[in-house]
């Protein structure tokens, strides 16, 4: 996804209502419809004024979940159930050894969704980095972090990202995969794209990387990158199709508000 503007915020700015610190809650391991109606409660609680902003920290059991323009043609083959969300984006799936962030964060006036997940990227980008990964980077046309192929050799998807703004207030958001097996991936069309592969931190560093050893790195970007801290640069390497362009967007599990795409 380009950028059709600039940001509405200066890069040094924050892109946040409130100027209290964030609550950092980790969660452990959670499940799936747990997490969400958590989300749900706390994004309502945040609309209403009734909390400060809060950022989980979390892992899901295996699942399988669906955005809004997931294609039945995107669903698993393995019979495991999906579950459908009001996020953006097609088909992804979440389990442990995978490390998820929700932030529900309530966005300054005039809400910005494309430098909010811009923001969220760029956090990712520097932690991947940091970690090792000096290529990682974009796509143009495509959400998440990747690392261009080689030698010929497909993309591969180390994060991603989807999201839902209502009232000002976001949910869902990011996932970075560590030290997941990739096996259930190979039972759907991750995001709906089918050019290109899926990776993780330690396949790509060669040794073992946990959700512990990126939980902190991770969560100090994002405060960053929402801080305006961190300054959202252009690492893309290449350009693809969106896999959502031109897709309906399905009418259930949805309700008032805007998303964007994983």
């Amino acid at each position: 996804m380009t950028a059709p503007r600039e940001p509405f915020f200066p890069a040094h700015k924050s892109i946040r209502a409130s100027k209290e610190p964030i609550e950092v809650r980790c969660l452990g391991t959670i499940d799936y419809q747990q997490a969400f109606d958590m989300q749900t409660e706390l994004a309502a609680q945040r609309a209403r004024e009734e909390i400060g902003d809060v950022v989980l920290v979390l892992e899901h059991p295996n699942v399988y979940t669906a955005g809004k323009r997931t294609q039945p043609e995107d669903r698993p083959t393995n019979g495991l159930p999906v579950i459908d969300v009001n996020r953006g984006g097609r088909i992804t799936w979440h389990g442990e050894g995978q490390l998820v962030i929700y932030p529900i964060i309530r966005l300054a006036e005039p809400v910005d969704v494309v430098d909010y997940v811009r923001r969220l990227e760029e956090a990712l980008i520097q932690t991947v980095r940091q970690a090792g990964i000096s290529t990682a980077g974009r796509i143009d046309g495509r959400s998440g972090v990747w690392v261009p192929g080689t030698n010929g050799g497909q993309h591969r998807k180390v994060a991603a990202l989807g999201i839902r703004i209502t009232r000002g207030v976001t949910m869902h958001g990011l996932a970075l995969n560590c030290n997941n097996t990739l096996e259930f991936y190979e039972h759907i069309i991750p995001c709906g794209i089918d050019d290109a592969g899926v990776t993780t931190m330690s396949q790509e560093l060669r040794r073992e990387v946990s959700t512990e050893d990126m939980t902190q790195p991770l969560v100090t970007e994002v405060r960053r990158a929402l801080a305006g801290e961190l300054v959202v640069a252009d690492h893309t390497f290449d350009i693809a199709p969106d896999p959502t362009k031109g897709l309906k967007r399905k009418s259930r599990g949805t309700s008032a508000g805007s998303s964007t795409d994983e």
